[in-house]
């Protein structure tokens, strides 16, 4: 069986500089204008309009107002943890650098799971006649939003040049 070792003229550092380079000041903000971010409340305000959409095809095609208030609630079990995620964000502290944006993130992305979960497990109390289908169908559709506002963002300016 062979012996796998490292080679002795292996320079690490050397391995790295090579691979890594370091962006420009222009080749930096030519790569923001390249990919423009996606606003948090863009995003929330395309789930809003879903939600209500939602509800109210929901009450037209059933015709009980348990079903759409049960699609309704699915919906708010993933707006409002949303909304709270997204205030969090943005506050100021979670700007402050790197290290309290990336634990900022961690922070209330556990706010958000926590209140949806709690969100689903109060909805028996809080929705007469809850019809869990519906419930759940109301907040799978909202949750496909994120994928539907990634489609939807901003095209790249670099292919408007061409």
């Amino acid at each position: 069986m062979p012996i796998i070792a490292p080679l002795n003229d292996f320079d690490a550092e050397e391995f790295e500089a090579s691979t890594f380079k370091r962006l420009t000041k222009q080749e930096a903000q030519a790569l923001r204008e390249l990919q423009p971010p996606i606003s948090p409340w863009r995003v929330i305000r395309l789930q809003i309009f879903v939600a209500l959409s939602a509800t109210l095809l929901a009450w037209v095609l059933t015709a009980k107002p348990a079903v759409a208030w049960s699609v309704a609630y699915g919906a708010l079990a993933v707006v409002i943890p949303a909304m709270l995620f997204a205030r969090g964000l943005m506050s100021q502290f979670s700007s402050i650098n790197a290290m309290t944006a990336g634990f900022g993130f961690f922070v209330w992305e556990a706010v958000k799971i926590g209140v949806s979960v709690a969100m689903l497990v109060a909805a028996p109390k809080l929705v007469a006649e809850l019809d869990w289908l519906a419930m759940l169908m109301g907040l799978v559709v909202t949750l496909k939003v994120y994928w539907v506002a990634l489609l939807m963002r901003p095209k790249l300016k670099q292919m408007k040049k061409n």
